[in-house]
Parts: C-alpha cells; structure tokens; sequence
C-alpha cells in the first residue's frame, strides 16, 4: 500500500490492544464466567447470551470492565433463571475487580516507537472505556509522558473523531490514527478524510469485527507496531 505521511502533524494511538494487552483478559474471563454457570447452560449457550447482553447493555452501559461485569451478573441471573447463588454472584463480581486490578502488558516495541516519535509528532491517546480504568491503566503504564492529550471516548464513529478533532484544533489532512480495530480505529478516520494504520491484535472482540476488501480502502495495515516507523521519518 502507498501512503503519503508526509503532511501528519498529530498521531492518534488507540490503547487497548495498540498499547497493552486487554482482550485477552475478557477471554479469560468470559471462560471463567462460563464454568461458573455450566450447571445451567453450555458453555456456548452461555457465551451468545453473554455477547447479547453486553451488546444490549452498551447504550447503558458503554464500553469497559465495569459494564462487562454487570452484564455478566445480568446474565447470570437470566441463564439460570434466577437461581444462581449469592456467592456465585460475588465470584462473579470478583473476576471483574481482577481485570480492572490486572498490570499492565505493554506490547512490544511501545515505549520504543513512542519514544522516537515524540519529538517530530504530537502524541495523542483516544480510546473507548470507562475513564477511570482507562485513566488508571495509562498511569501504571509509564506512558503518560509521551502523550500530549488522552481522550476516553464513549464511542468511534465518525461523528465523535470529528468532534474532537476540532475541538483539539486538528485538521483532518494532518491527523493520522493507529489502532488494532477496523471498525473504530480506521473505517470512521478514512469516513472523514484522516488517514490511518492498522495493526491487528491476535484476538477481537465479535464487536469490533467488520468483513470489508482491503483493496477498497487507502490504509496501510503492518504486522507490529515498531513496522510504522519506516513509514513515519
């Protein structure tokens, strides 16, 4: 893929699964989650529930652990028809302060890639979560200092980078975004004429999956986040 960087001025890094490691922990909890209520439903049969409460809930709820944990008791209770223990439920509740409690796993390269850029580009942090969670896993990070601005947004549409682009005084021509998601971290900044930079994580959320051909969109896709700096000079 050709691009021309030649005009960026602002770089915009998604958090979760560009930065450190997230998704993982959801998997390893929603498997935790489902061997809890096996005496109730399969395991798969309790893994599409799950996914439809949590997508049901997003307009409540929006994104993050604190969300995903009501949704899992939610689910709990409705898988089971309300049977489900007390202390199920405090289990449960649980799993959900393990993942907000978890370290924070950098991705290789991070601090590397940062590091290098900081001085020619203005670093910026938008991603989706609960503030506090998101505010927190920066700060355990080490990375607070490479980033002039950190943004939690409540969605990506095309509609909340715009805002927030010029709010930030941005132009699109000068903005470019690196993210693990299709469907929030590039689609949406191709939709309005900002250019951007996939880099896939080994596991996605079923949410976050879109189904398009690649050779319809001008966006570069690199395997690992240290690749961008051959294009970014």
């Amino acid at each position: 893929m050709e691009v021309d960087f030649s005009n960026i001025k602002v770089i915009g890094f998604d958090a979760d699964d560009t930065l450190w490691v997230n998704e993982t922990y959801f998997r390893q909890t929603e498997e935790a989650f489902a061997a809890l209520l096996e005496g109730y439903e399969t395991k798969n049969t309790i893994d599409q529930e799950l996914f439809k409460k949590e997508i049901k809930n997003l307009e409540l709820y929006g994104y993050g652990v604190k969300g995903f944990m009501l949704s899992m008791v939610e689910s709990a209770l409705e898988i089971s028809n309300n049977q489900v223990s007390q202390a199920t439920i405090l289990e449960i509740l649980d799993l959900g302060k393990k993942m907000l409690d978890q370290p924070v796993e950098l991705l290789q390269g991070v601090p590397d890639v940062l590091s290098t850029l900081k001085d020619k580009y203005r670093l910026i942090v938008l991603t989706k979560g609960d503030l506090l969670d998101q505010e927190r896993k920066l700060e355990r990070s080490g990375l607070s200092e490479y980033f002039h601005h950190v943004e939690v947004l409540s969605d990506k549409k095309e509609e909340n980078y715009l805002h927030l682009l010029n709010h930030l005084q941005i132009g699109v021509g000068e903005f470019l975004m690196i993210g693990n998601s299709l469907k929030s971290d590039v689609l949406p900044l191709l939709g309005i004429g900002a250019q951007a930079v996939h880099v896939p994580f080994h596991t996605t959320w079923k949410h976050e999956e879109v189904s398009i051909k690649e050779n319809g969109y001008n966006y570069l896709k690199i395997s690992r986040l240290q690749d961008i700096l051959a294009y970014l000079k």
